[in-house]
């Protein structure tokens, strides 16, 4: 068989219809498609813009910040409002062009992100306190923000859980899983996580869309918050949108390679063992090893 049969079969093979079924996504010209690079540039801006002086623009002062945080906001604005539209042309099957509403409602999201950064800026301050106080290693405050992947990949959930709850569909998926390729921290942007949260070293953990982490919680390398099983509707298929991992209510603990599964509630001030399998409630303030059960 000679090369150019072997090219042109494989070109007929992967021109089928039924071979890209469901593979396929019909672009329309002019219509806007989510760019990966622009959305780790809004990424960095936003880091930039919460941690002045650690990311982007190393001679920012005290005398120049509001100049620099203004020149970081308008950019942030107009890329992210470019990339929400983006979104929500893309996530539209029916529409065959980004609507003056569409345009309406990614101003709208783009300027309400950026109304939420001061908020934003304040939660992750507790988190690179909870990084700092936790570790004993952390020098100051500036090696646990340039340093951790744990604060890189908060970050990126924490931009991330805003925009989808401002209504953005893919973008917020897409920003939590450059984190989790960088850092092996796998956070899904549905996750409700609070203040002062903190994961030490990181790799391998895995934090489920349905989870509620209260404030003041610490996991450490390779815990998993999954889900137990997957719910199927008439048709065989997992039932989507429902609740179906833990709840870690304030104060929880969980050492390194716990997997916590199902909709269960690890109640406040628990300790979860390390290496131990969990998918029964767990008392406020128990401790837990591998044996399971509570220590006085």
């Amino acid at each position: 068989m000679s090369l150019n049969h072997i090219l042109t079969q494989a070109i007929d093979e992967l021109s089928e219809g039924e071979s890209y079924k469901g593979l396929f996504h019909r672009h329309t010209d002019g219509v806007p498609l989510p760019s990966t690079q622009a959305l780790r540039d809004i990424v960095d801006l936003t880091r930039a813009i919460i941690f002045p002086g650690y990311f982007g623009n190393s001679s920012v002062n005290s005398r120049t910040m509001t100049y620099h945080i203004g020149v970081g906001v308008e950019k942030l604005y107009d890329l992210l409002a470019a990339q929400v539209l983006a979104g929500l042309c893309f996530a539209d099957d029916e529409a065959c062009s980004c609507s003056d509403q569409q345009r309406e409602k990614a101003a709208r999201i783009a300027a309400d992100f950026v109304a939420y950064l001061p908020e934003m800026r304040r939660t992750l301050a507790t988190d690179v306190e909870a990084a700092y106080n936790g570790d004993p290693a952390a020098k100051n405050f500036g090696e646990v923000i340039c340093c951790y992947p744990a604060i890189r990949a908060i970050t990126n959930y924490r931009i991330a859980h805003k925009l989808l709850q401002l209504g953005m569909p893919l973008i917020p998926r897409i920003i939590t899983e450059m984190a989790h390729s960088e850092t092996g921290i796998d956070i899904h942007p549905g996750a409700q996580i609070g203040h002062h949260f903190t994961i030490d070293h990181g790799t391998g953990v895995v934090i489920g869309e349905t989870c509620i982490i209260g404030n003041n919680v610490k996991l450490y390398q390779g815990v998993t918050l999954g889900a137990k099983s997957f719910p199927l509707d008439a048709d065989g298929r997992p039932i989507k949108g429902i609740p179906r991992h833990p709840i870690l209510e304030d104060d929880v603990i969980v050492y390194s390679n716990a997997t916590i599964l199902g909709r269960i509630t690890i109640g406040r001030g628990a300790t979860v063992g390390g290496n131990i399998w969990v998918t029964e409630d767990v008392p406020a303030g128990a401790k837990i090893t591998q044996n399971k059960k509570p220590l006085p």
